[in-house]
Parts: C-alpha cells; sequence; structure tokens
C-alpha cells in the first residue's frame, strides 16, 4: 500500500526538522508553499534543500500545490472549512495533472518516501490535508501518515 506523510515545521528548528524526516525513513521531501521563503532561519527553499540534501533527503518546491493568497487567509484566520472548500477547486483547477503524475510516482515501482512540507503545525487546518485529500481521490488505498 502507497504511503504519503506530512509534516509542518511551524514547532521545529531545522535540526529537529531534518531529524524528525530521517527517524521516519523519508527520501523525498515536496515542499508545498506557494512561496517557499521563511522568516525563521534556515526554513527558505535554498537552505533547507541544502540541510535535507546533507541527510540524503531530495527537495523538491511544489509551488502549484501552494495555497494561493486569498485562500491562505482564510486558514489563518481559523476558517478551516470555507478555507478547504475554496482550495480544493483552486487545487483541481491549477495543479489537476501534477496531482495525476504525483499519485502515479507514488504508486510506482521504488517511489521514494515522500513527504508533504508546509509551515503549519497542525495538518487538519492546513492546506497540505487537501492536497493529501486530492492524492487519495486518485490513488484510493494511500496511506496519509502525519508526522
Amino acid at each position: 500500500m502507497p504511503t504519503l506523510w506530512t509534516i509542518g515545521y511551524e514547532r521545529l528548528t531545522p535540526d529537529a526538522l531534518v531529524a524528525e524526516l530521517a527517524a521516519a525513513g523519508i527520501e523525498r521531501v515536496l515542499d508545498v508553499r506557494q512561496r517557499p521563503q521563511s522568516r525563521r532561519p534556515g526554513m527558505s527553499k535554498t537552505k533547507l534543500g541544502l540541510a535535507l540534501g546533507q541527510h540524503g533527503i531530495a527537495y523538491e518546491s511544489r509551488r502549484t500545490l501552494g495555497t494561493p493568497p486569498d485562500i491562505k487567509l482564510l486558514f489563518r484566520s481559523g476558517a478551516t472549512r470555507q478555507a478547504r472548500e475554496a482550495f480544493r477547486p483552486h487545487l483541481e483547477r491549477t495543479a489537476g495533472a501534477e496531482l495525476d503524475a504525483l499519485a502515479a510516482e507514488l504508486d510506482g515501482p521504488g517511489a521514494p518516501r515522500t513527504a508533504l512540507l508546509c509551515l503549519e503545525a497542525e495538518p487538519a487546518h492546513c492546506h497540505r490535508r487537501v492536497v493529501a485529500e486530492q492524492l487519495r481521490e486518485r490513488l484510493p488505498g494511500l496511506r496519509v501518515v502525519d508526522l
């Protein structure tokens, strides 16, 4: 059964993030932030990619799976249900083909152990949960594990 992991770095230092990913045997991180920048040292695209690479974990920025600013405001304000309802059709419209390809990758032989990454610590209040749900629709039986 294919498995997809998710993680938010909100409460983690870069070292703790790498350690948690390594402990789970993650081989590839897909950064699903629309803007893979952070005010937190070590969590922006370039530095994060380098830190992960030093531990044998591949890094890929998947901006098209990120949240546009208007929907991000809904998530941040606590309107999670409304945000999820707005994000789902946006995701299908703008990244449906990418989701199809990613589902096929996750189901393929020798698929790398993959984690979706963004800021939010709580997956139930984050867009990465919607991304995982849309992948599960394409890949029934996909197991999702939140780190």
